[in-house]
């Protein structure tokens, strides 16, 4: 896929979801957590008439203002919204052995949460799918700055990972929004610039990392929750 790769890095994004559409059709998963980066696709893929499967994660510790974004996309653009929950059982062990805030503790424990709560049910969102779609940009952080915007997911191979706005900057992404009158998460407003779960997520202050209120007390190279492999 190498020299495909160099001829759709030259391509818009608008481009890459009308291949990708084209080329995978339902087989292709958008992943949204209602950002703005995710925002700005679900925009652009109702503008093409959908034809992806739209897909979330639930947690079941988001903010209310995410719940609320996801209605607003519902309602707005008519695209259905395919929730994964995490299991059951093995959230309900973690919080008896462990008890509610036990990914504070260690990068282990934070890990393990994540991966009850997002790796387990992203797979199972993954399975009937040969493609996905993600927000991801190079310079949200240290351990994005190399993403391609088309290229075999490392994590789940044969599977093609598609990162259309690989190569925004964070103004480009505010300005499509404002030009196109995208609906946005309530919380971007009071300086959330990324957005997780509401106890692993803080406001950032002036002049950090727009990454900095995701897990704020690790170091920047550990701030992934196994979602996306770094590089």
């Amino acid at each position: 896929m190498a020299s495909e790769q160099e001829t759709f890095e030259t391509q818009t994004a608008e481009e890459i979801l009308k291949w990708t559409i084209a080329t995978y059709g339902p087989r292709a998963g958008l992943a949204s957590s209602f950002g703005m980066e995710d925002m700005v696709l679900i925009d652009m893929l109702a503008k093409q008439g959908g034809g992806l499967t739209l897909f979330t994660l639930d947690t079941g510790r988001l903010h209310e203002e995410t719940y609320q974004t996801m209605e607003r996309v519902r309602t707005k653009y008519g695209l259905e919204i395919v929730a994964y929950f995490p299991d059951r059982q093995a959230v309900e062990t973690l919080l008896r052995q462990k008890g509610l805030y036990s990914f504070r503790e260690s990068i282990d424990n934070r890990k393990e949460c994540c991966r009850i709560r997002k790796v387990e049910p992203l797979n199972r969102a993954l399975a009937p799918l040969d493609a996905w779609v993600t927000g991801l940009r190079r310079e949200q952080s240290v351990t994005r700055t190399d993403v391609p915007k088309v290229a075999e997911d490392a994590d789940h191979p044969p599977m093609v990972k598609i990162n259309p706005i690989a190569d925004w900057s964070e103004q480009q992404v505010k300005d499509y929004i404002e030009d196109h009158k995208v609906p946005v998460n309530p919380l971007h407003a009071k300086n959330y610039p990324s957005i997780g779960c509401a106890p692993c997520t803080r406001p950032v202050e002036p002049g950090e990392d727009i990454r900095a209120g995701r897990w704020w007390w690790e170091n920047p190279e550990h701030k992934e929750c196994g979602l996306h492999r770094r590089g």
